[in-house]
């Protein structure tokens, strides 16, 4: 039995005792043995789950969502204490100084007359700090474990910033090439397909910015609902949607080309 006594209601340094306690000897042997790589995507799903609560308007869900991704910042945070590289003050006192650096409007005697110009000035702050010299080190500064098209998105944005920019007709021109290249060259389908996706990305760019991610979710629903509608007459029918003609199966791929 470690040395800790419960409460009816814990805070922010009670976190922290618990996730020491559990890495310690006499602690949790699976807590012990966990490193940045193992817990990697934990982190990633609590994300989305936080995004699940955020999307799904539930405030009881969001609450808890968000004490998992803090469980998850202290969890790689006690990694590094124990290294004797960082420990959480650390990881806030950097936090709270890139919030003073990059909000010189608030805490600094920098003018703006909108939100327009405190991202323009965020934006500019960052790459000096960042020692980002060119356009392409912004562009490389994208992270590549976001997930691809949110990657394609940011990276496509940055470019218009520099003045690399299509007009939405421009942008379907390109859709169509990279359709038709891909159509032209069926053996080097996996990079065509990937310059036709990326084509896709920079039509949303070029059409007010159209948030990918969501785009593709929405179509996934409805396939998804389509899907159910055909299951159901299947059911209804005595029968399996796995026992669907080609042509009906096709159908449910293809509604929304028709």
């Amino acid at each position: 039995m470690v040395d800790f006594k419960t409460k009816d209601k814990y805070g922010f340094e009670d976190l922290l005792k618990i996730m020491t306690i559990l890495r310690s000897p006499g602690g949790c042997v699976w807590d012990a043995e966990q490193t940045h790589e193992t817990i990697r995507r934990d982190f990633l799903e609590e994300t989305y789950e936080v995004c699940e609560a955020i999307d799904a308007k539930s405030t009881e869900d969001l609450c808890e969502e968000l004490g998992d991704v803090l469980l998850q910042v202290v969890f790689h945070t006690e990694i590094e204490r124990e290294a004797g590289h960082f420990d959480i003050d650390d990881v806030c006192d950097g936090v709270c100084k890139k919030m003073i650096y990059r909000h010189p409007h608030v805490f600094a005697d920098t003018q703006v007359a909108n939100s327009a110009e405190v991202i323009e000035n965020w934006d500019a702050l960052k790459r000096v700090e960042k020692s980002q010299e060119t356009e392409t080190s912004a562009l490389r500064s994208v992270a590549r474990a976001l997930p691809a098209l949110w990657r394609a998105e940011k990276v496509q944005h940055k470019a218009a910033k520099a003045g690399v920019k299509q007009s939405s007709e421009q942008a379907m021109a390109n859709v169509a090439a990279a359709c038709a290249k891909l159509q032209e060259n069926p053996d080097d389908i996996g990079r065509n397909l990937g310059s036709l996706l990326f084509a896709c990305v920079g039509l949303a760019e070029a059409s007010g910015r159209l948030d990918c991610e969501v785009l593709l979710h929405d179509a996934a629903d409805r396939f998804v609902d389509r899907f159910e509608q055909a299951e159901t007459v299947c059911i209804q029918n005595n029968s399996s949607i796995r026992e669907l003609p080609e042509e009906a199966s096709l159908a449910l791929l293809h509604a929304e080309n028709a």
